[in-house]
């Protein structure tokens, strides 16, 4: 086994018992354990542009685009940026369950580190580009609520005016749509810039996939084992971005209030067939409408109510609290809800994976410790 043989070559080369007791730790995985690891990296991921957006990886674009993502410019009445929400101090979101635009909105805010290259962005799914995602805050009233042309106005009279005719060429000559439509992607070419540090855990792979002594503590050890066994978290949240990027009921109610509901992928889905901004529509820099498909193939199925799109692990301890509706304030709390999970309360023809695996005290600290190693640590 991959530990032991660690420890024969340590001790060949004298090194074993050397080193200091933080530098070694027993490695308690089984080999088929360490095998599954290879599938959780490498982190961070090579960049690719997006053929969709004509800016993206344009360093004047970036700045520009980090420049209007602070600047509450985008907002019809210069109130909220989307720093606003997405705080670069705060892991890109704020520690409150719901977000707040003009009103208390539905859903938590979840991060937009770690975003370029997925195939769905959102809570409920509604659009299939990055550039798309960021567009829909600036116009939806409940939040930034500017209307393309006044947008525009607004940008023409800025001092941000002559920056964007580097870009973009005269402003007057674009419609306000087609300001709205580029800002979304000076953003997006910003945001696909905000990728997460390698983390303990990701250390902790390296080193054993190498042969390396290790420093990963034994609680996150059996932690891990949960994760990739009885829990069978690893299912949803797989890959080096620790999602699969796709839809599930997770046993989280959707009630609003007494008389609304929360449609999520559902609603998602009826946005993005009817939106005009996606990867298959005119406002795609991409001529070979690359990744299209999903779109094209994607139906919307009853099944669908109440599945909320399941989000990346990597930076958890900057993000609470969790779930689509904040409702979870804790780690704790979260391997809780899933350890006794009512599975009453899921779709009949839904998340057949999910069901209680009543973990014990030290089974709880246990999976929460590994969590917490997909984070990079204060300071």
């Amino acid at each position: 086994m991959i530990r032991r043989g660690l420890r024969v070559l340590l001790a060949a080369a004298g090194l074993w018992g050397s080193l200091p007791a933080l530098a070694l730790a027993e490695v308690i995985l089984s080999d088929a354990e360490i095998a599954r690891l290879s599938a959780f990296g490498p982190w961070p991921p090579v960049a690719e542009p997006d053929p969709s957006n004509r800016f993206s990886s344009d360093p004047q674009a970036i700045a520009l685009g980090q420049a209007l993502f602070n600047d509450p410019i985008l907002s019809s009445d210069g109130l909220l940026s989307c720093a606003s929400c997405h705080d670069p101090e705060g892991g890109f979101t704020r520690p409150v369950a719901r977000g707040m635009g003009r009103v208390l909105l539905d859903r938590n805010i979840p991060t937009v580190r770690d975003l370029a290259g997925l195939r769905w962005f959102g809570w409920g799914g509604r659009s299939d580009a990055l550039w798309a995602a960021s567009l829909h805050p600036i116009v939806d009233p409940t939040e930034m609520a500017h209307a393309p042309e006044a947008l525009k106005v607004s940008l023409l009279n800025s001092p941000y005016a002559e920056w964007l005719e580097q870009l973009l060429g005269p402003l007057q000559g674009h419609t306000g749509e087609a300001v709205l439509v580029n800002i979304a992607k000076l953003l997006a070419a910003y945001q696909e810039t905000l990728v997460s540090a390698p983390t303990p855990f990701d250390q902790f792979r390296l080193d054993l996939l190498q042969g390396q002594a290790v420093s990963y503590p034994l609680a996150a050890q059996r932690g891990l084992q949960i994760f990739l066994g009885r829990g069978n978290c690893s299912f949803c949240h797989v890959g080096p971005r620790f999602t699969n990027n796709e839809f599930h009921d997770a046993g989280v109610p959707y009630f609003l209030s007494a008389t609304r509901v929360d449609p999520g992928r559902h609603q998602g889905l009826q946005r993005l067939l009817s939106s005009p901004y996606t990867l298959d529509s005119q406002w795609s820099d991409d001529p070979a409408r690359t990744g299209a498909w999903a779109l094209r193939s994607v139906r919307q199925r009853h099944s669908d109510f109440g599945s909320f799109r399941t989000p990346t692990l990597r930076g958890l301890t900057d993000t609470a609290p969790y779930m689509h509706d904040g409702s979870l304030p804790t780690l704790e709390a979260v391997v809780r809800h899933y350890s006794e999970i009512n599975t009453e309360r899921l779709h009949a023809d839904g998340e057949a994976i999910l069901a209680p695996f009543h973990l014990s005290e030290r089974e709880v600290a246990d999976l929460v410790a590994f969590l917490q190693t997909l984070s990079v640590p204060d300071g």
